[in-house]
């Protein structure tokens, strides 16, 4: 089984409105310094994405790939990867938890790269990638 990194971060704001910045891919160039551009491709009966393509730019990784999004209830959404030019797997989650009057979101990222790349310099940049993105989100939830 892949090892995966996971990191949280508190929200202060309701979890429906935290999925909403979310699923909103339009906007992750606005927040998530990695996204260049954004793509929805399919959308499911709810209009919630199911593909989508994203143009990446993490400094060592720029990469053009295609991920397939399941959105589980009001406060889970998981993807995987459809197609990729740098990476040979790519699944994470976002998980929406109402703590008091915010929510606490954890984020879990496994990546294999096809390159070869030493374990403890993937599970490095997989840290770095959920923290950016935890913190981006925070952010662009709390002064939206």
């Amino acid at each position: 089984m892949a090892e995966h990194t996971s990191s949280s971060i508190t929200i202060d704001a309701a979890p429906a409105d935290v999925m909403e910045v979310i699923a909103d891919f339009a906007r992750y160039p606005d927040w998530t310094g990695e996204v260049k551009e954004a793509q929805v491709l399919a959308s499911d009966a709810q209009g919630r994405a199911e593909q989508v393509r994203l143009v990446m730019d993490a400094g060592a990784i720029k990469d053009d790939q295609t991920l397939a999004y399941t959105w589980t209830g009001e406060h889970e959404v998981s993807w995987t990867l459809v197609k990729s030019q740098m990476l040979r797997s790519l699944d994470g989650s976002y998980l929406l938890r109402a703590e008091g009057k915010g929510t606490e979101v954890t984020y879990r990222l496994t990546v294999d790269v096809k390159i070869p790349m030493l374990g403890m310099i993937k599970r490095k940049a997989e840290k770095v990638i959920t923290d950016r993105a935890l913190a981006g989100l925070k952010k662009r939830v709390e002064t939206k």
